[in-house]
């Protein structure tokens, strides 16, 4: 799922690459914790893909990282040390500083 925040941010990046507003996210081997996540636009969501609709924005997730990330929220936020994509995942048993890898 979508917050209001990275809705809004995917539609506004999407808009200035004249792409959809449709948000890849999937989950890959490696990172500090075992997992990363990968972040991408994407031009149609692909068959297998659990598909999501916050606001003007899509999330697609492929159906193996479904599992993974079932139960998550993707949200946009921005502080003193940069802006990003977060994901908060009730399936992580832990995850690294930076926010960008976990292990279940």
């Amino acid at each position: 799922m979508l917050s209001e925040s990275a809705a809004a941010r995917i539609a506004a990046i999407a808009a200035k690459q004249g792409k959809p507003a449709l948000l890849r996210l999937s989950v890959e081997g490696g990172g500090c914790s075992g997992f990363t996540y990968k972040f991408e636009l994407a031009d149609a969501p692909d068959e297998d893909d659990n598909v999501s609709e916050t606001g003007d924005a899509r999330l697609a997730i492929d159906a193996i990282s479904l599992d993974l990330l079932k139960g998550s929220v993707v949200d946009y936020v921005e502080n003193l040390g940069g802006a990003s994509f977060r994901v908060t995942n009730p399936n992580a048993a832990a995850g690294c500083g930076c926010g960008s890898s976990f292990s279940v």
